[in-house]
């Protein structure tokens, strides 16, 4: 190890992958984040130097532990909490089957392992009312449960505090009375909150503001687990909301760590929005990394930064051996066992009788099944877009017969908002590619179909930065435009039908095929290509 400085480059986790929690486990270190209406579910993350990190799988994988159909987009798996003691793992997570609308119905549940990589436990249910639970382990050997509640009642404060109750795994249930150890107000829309211990007091690390531009994060603590809780003096802990310059905006929802070299470290989401107007950011959610040191006085303050509550994206890396990461080939040739760590569906369990990698080697096939728009069974095998320079790129084969049987290439944000290369029937041209457009539930042509006569289509899209960029090529060679330059901000939190969405842009292979026949698609690849970026 030299004795250089080294350094965090932030967003360590690029793309959607928000409400990071991270625990150190000896000498590792683990990151979990929502993934919402994405299966499997709690993406997980590992490192041995807080500056390189690697997927390492998903903790729910089965539809016992997580059923999404049907939910809601941005709904599903919100903030998970990961935590560690006595030899297990804890995981605590919600399932949001309604949002947006006044209510909101929020299933909490834990789930254990002995191991990171799982198996991961089948669930029990631990309340409702409310989201982001976390669960604290106090040095006695008792483990706290501690979340926001949500009050539907019209003019009312639906963010009102936080909650604390006694979890006994023996009895696979909550415990004791339930407290209200921290009220709504600050900051405003009080939630994701953390308990922690360190001498004499219990810290509540909390996220207010909400999850956009107002975002932060603050601190609380208290001689007794129960209250009353103070509130620091100098809050917020982390904010970007005094400057929309800075980098790293939607500083928040934070989750602490203690090296083993006892540095201390606060990881966060974030949020890179393209320039212009709107600040609209196409890649979701991310999380990074911030060093932070406990003060004179007992409080929590950023440590190595130019301003004292602003994100850095280049941060003080701890006094750790460095440990990097192999960089994933830009080609999936599909002739693994199972899909790769990147992938993630859309809301269904994967398995054999819609996508394959058994049926004909060498390719993924994927068997048509329910529109483009539905909350149910869509065909849709997607990884995130993690620069807003990237090239993605595939090639199929699909032998369709009909207008309602269609399969390809999809740029998309979620069932409203999406660009979607198809290859398809049409009454006059025969097998033909096409570009369709939706935005807020509204479809676009923006290329009408083409002819196309080879057994296999290629496809492609190119984004850079705001532009986004399809196009077709019957021997892989030569490309040809499909469509105008579009604007791809459409794939953004910022264009929802809600003013705010929680994921992020996805690059997607899918079939649907409304004829119920199942005609599947043969994928050979998936390229995924990160561009320079612009001196």
């Amino acid at each position: 190890m030299t004795n250089e400085p080294t350094f965090i480059e932030n967003p360590i986790l690029r793309g959607f992958h928000p409400d990071p929690s991270i625990v150190r486990v000896g000498e590792d270190y683990y990151l979990a984040t929502s993934t919402f209406e994405w299966f499997p579910g709690v993406r997980l993350h590992h490192s041995r130097d807080l500056r390189h990190w690697r997927p390492i799988g998903y903790a729910l994988d089965r539809r016992s532990q997580l059923d999404l159909l049907g939910n809601p987009r941005s709904g599903g798996v919100w903030a998970p909490c990961l935590s560690h003691a006595r030899g297990v793992f804890y995981l605590v997570y919600t399932d949001v089957k309604c949002w947006g609308r006044g209510f909101v119905d929020a299933h909490n549940y834990v789930v254990t392992a002995s191991r990171i990589e799982g198996p991961w436990s089948e669930p029990i249910a631990l309340n409702r009312g409310g989201f982001d639970p976390s669960l604290f382990h106090d040095d006695d050997g008792r483990m706290w449960l501690v979340n926001m509640v949500w009050d539907h009642r019209p003019g009312n404060d639906q963010f009102p505090g936080i909650v604390l109750q006694e979890l006994d795994l023996q009895q696979r249930r909550l415990v004791g009375e339930r407290r209200w150890i921290y009220p709504g107000g600050g900051l405003g829309l009080t939630e994701g909150p953390h308990l922690y211990r360190r001498g004499d007091h219990y810290y509540l690390l909390l996220a207010q503001g909400g999850t956009a531009y107002e975002h932060a994060a603050t601190l609380a603590r208290s001689r007794r687990i129960e209250g009353p809780y103070e509130t620091d003096p100098n809050t917020p802990l982390l904010t970007s909301r005094h400057d929309p310059s800075l980098a790293l905006q939607k500083a928040g929802h934070g989750c602490l760590v203690e090296t083993s070299t006892g540095e201390w470290y606060l990881a966060h989401l974030c949020g890179r929005p393209l320039p212009g107007e709107r600040r609209c950011c196409v890649l979701g959610r991310e999380t990074a990394l911030q060093r932070v040191r406990w003060t004179d006085d007992g409080w929590l303050a950023l440590d190595g930064v130019d301003s004292p509550r602003a994100p850095a994206v280049r941060v003080p890396a701890p006094r750790l051996p460095a440990h990097p990461v192999e960089a994933p080939p830009v080609r999936d040739d599909f002739d693994r066992a199972a899909l790769g760590v990147d992938y993630q569906t859309l809301r269904d369990v994967p398995d054999e009788s819609w996508v394959s990698l058994r049926e004909r080697p060498g390719h993924l096939r994927v068997r048509g099944r329910e529109s483009p728009q539905s909350l149910h069974r869509q065909s849709v095998v997607g990884r995130r877009i993690q620069s807003i320079r990237c090239r993605v790129e595939t090639c199929l084969g699909f032998e369709p017969t009909s207008f309602q049987q269609m399969a390809g290439l999809m740029a998309l944000y979620d069932d409203e908002n999406f660009f979607y290369a198809l290859l398809s029937h049409d009454e006059r041209l025969g097998r033909s590619v096409a570009l369709l457009g939706s935005e807020l539930g509204k479809l676009t042509w923006l290329a009408r179909p083409v002819a196309v006569s080879a057994p296999r289509l290629h496809l492609r899209f190119e984004l850079s930065g705001k532009e986004l960029q399809f196009s077709w090529s019957e021997d892989g060679q030569r490309f040809d435009a499909l469509g105008p330059a579009l604007d791809g901000s459409l794939l953004s939190d910022e264009r929802t039908s809600l003013g705010i969405g929680f994921t992020g842009a996805f690059a997607a292979l899918c079939a649907h095929d409304l004829t119920g026949a199942s005609l599947p698609a043969d994928f050979d690849y998936l390229d995924y290509e990160e561009l320079p970026q612009p001196r």
